[in-house]
C-alpha cells in the first residue's frame, strides 16, 4: 500500500499547529468568540488558512477554514459538490479538521459566488446565535459575506483580524527555524544567478533560472523580479513578468529580487544590484546610501518601536541625500505572507515585537538611478540578529 506521506513536501511539526490554535482559542475565549473564520485564495498573501491549517489556497481557488472555540476545523475547498472527491486535505494530510466540504464556487463563474458560502452557513448556524470572528475581511468576498449576514439573522460578526494578526507576527523557534532555511536557499539562488547573468541573455531567462533554484530547493511560491537597464536612465518598469523580454548587454545594470517562501512554506526576501561590466558611479553613490539607510532602521527596530517612526527617519535620510522618499512601504513583516504585519510606514499601528520576521528593503531612487537592498532580521530583545542572508552586501559584478 502507498505510503502517501512521501508526497508531502516540510510540513510544520503538530505541536507548532497546537501552540497557534491553543492562543487562538485563548483570545476567542476571552472576546467571547464562537466561530473564527477566514478565507484566502493565494499562497503570496494567503496566510491565514496556512497558520490554521497547515494548507493554503492556490491559484485563485478559493479555501476557507471555520475554527470554533470548542471543536476541530472545517474546510471548505473549490472542488465538486459534498461529499467532495477527492476532499481537500485529505484525511491523511489533515490535522485538526473535522470536516472537509467542497464547492464548484469559482470567482470567474458570478452565479456560483456563494456556493462556498452556503456551506459555511451550515457550519455556522449550528451555534443559535453565534460570535463569528471574521479573520482577513479583506479577502472575503462582497458576495460571500452577504450571503453569511442574510441566512444568519442572529449571528454577531466581529472582526477578528488585527487580535490574530498579533499572534501571527510574532514566530515560535520552530517558525525562525524555517525562515533561516528560506534565507540560506534565497542565498543559493543569487548565487546561481550570478553564474547565470550576462550579455545576450533576456531578463525572462534570469527569471526562468531563479525561479528554477529555488524550486529544486524546496520551495513552492513566490515573486522574481529580475530587470535589466543601461546605466543612467530611468528606474525599471512594473516587476511584472509581462515586462521582462529586454536583450542584456555589456554596461548595463541588472536587478534581482527574489521573494520566495521555503521549506514549511515561510516567505524571506532578498534583493542585490548586478552590473555587466564595471559599475556607475551613480550606481555606487545610491547602493552606499541603500547601505546605509537599511542600518539606519536596523539600529532603531527593536521591540516597542513605533513603525511610524521608523518611516519618517527613513524618507528624512532619503531626502537629506538627494533621493525620493518612499511613498509605499520600504520594510515589513514575513511569515506565511509574502507580506504581513508590521508594515513600517506611517499608518501602521502595530509595534515592533521580539520575534517578529522583518524585511529591511529601503528603495533608493531618482531620475536616473534606482536601486534597492534587501534583507531578513529577526527581531531579538535588545534589537535584530544578525542578518538571515549570507550573500554580500555589494554591487555584484559579473
Amino acid at each position: 500500500m502507498e505510503d502517501h506521506k512521501e508526497r508531502l513536501t516540510t510540513c510544520i511539526s503538530t505541536t507548532e499547529l497546537e501552540r497557534r490554535w491553543k492562543a487562538a482559542r485563548e483570545m476567542m475565549q476571552e472576546d467571547k468568540i464562537d466561530y473564527l473564520l477566514m478565507r484566502n485564495d493565494e499562497e503570496y498573501l494567503g496566510g491565514y488558512v496556512k497558520w490554521f491549517s497547515d494548507f493554503t489556497a492556490r491559484h485563485s481557488y478559493p479555501f476557507t477554514v471555520i475554527f470554533p472555540l470548542d471543536d476541530e476545523m472545517t474546510t471548505i475547498n473549490c472542488g465538486s459538490s459534498p461529499p467532495p472527491s477527492p476532499a481537500f486535505p485529505p484525511q491523511w494530510a489533515a490535522r485538526g479538521v473535522k470536516k472537509s466540504i467542497g464547492a464548484p464556487s469559482l470567482p470567474s463563474l458570478c452565479y456560483s459566488s456563494a456556493y462556498d458560502a452556503e456551506l459555511a452557513t451550515g457550519v455556522l448556524k449550528e451555534k443559535k446565535g453565534a460570535t463569528i470572528g471574521l479573520v482577513g475581511m479583506s479577502f472575503i468576498p462582497v458576495p460571500f459575506y452577504e450571503y453569511l449576514r442574510k441566512h444568519l439573522p442572529g449571528a454577531n460578526f466581529v472582526d477578528a483580524t488585527d487580535k490574530i494578526d498579533q499572534i501571527k507576527a510574532v514566530k515560535s523557534e520552530e517558525e525562525i527555524g524555517l525562515i533561516k532555511k528560506t534565507a540560506v536557499l534565497q542565498d543559493t539562488a543569487m548565487e546561481y544567478v550570478r553564474k547565470s547573468i550576462r550579455p545576450g541573455r533576456r531578463d525572462f531567462e534570469i527569471y526562468a533560472e531563479s525561479h528554477y533554484s529555488v524550486s529544486m530547493q524546496g520551495s513552492e511560491r513566490g515573486l522574481v523580479y529580475v530587470v535589466s537597464r543601461p546605466s543612467g536612465t530611468p528606474p525599471p518598469g512594473p516587476p511584472h513578468r509581462h515586462f521582462f523580454n529586454r536583450t542584456m548587454k555589456e554596461g548595463d545594470e541588472v536587478f534581482v529580487l527574489i521573494e520566495t517562501n521555503g521549506p514549511g512554506g515561510f516567505y524571506a526576501e532578498i534583493a542585490r544590484p548586478f552590473s555587466i561590466g564595471e559599475p556607475s558611479q551613480a550606481l555606487q553613490d545610491a547602493w552606499g546610501v541603500a547601505r546605509e539607510a537599511q542600518q539606519l532602521t536596523l539600529n532603531s527596530l527593536r521591540p516597542g518601536a513605533d513603525p511610524k517612526d521608523l518611516w519618517e527617519a527613513n524618507n528624512a535620510f532619503l531626502q537629506k541625500n538627494g533621493y525620493r522618499p518612499e511613498r509605499r512601504l520600504y520594510a515589513h513583516g514575513q511569515g506565511y505572507d509574502l507580506v504581513e504585519r508590521p508594515a513600517l510606514r506611517y499608518d501602521e499601528p502595530m509595534k515592533i515585537k521580539t520575534g517578529m520576521n522583518i524585511n529591511v528593503h529601503p528603495f533608493v531612487a531618482s531620475d536616473n538611478v534606482f536601486v534597492n537592498i534587501c534583507d531578513n532580521y529577526i527581531v531579538t530583545e535588545t534589537g535584530t540578529s544578525p542578518c538571515l542572508h549570507k550573500t554580500p552586501k555589494e554591487i555584484i559584478v559579473v
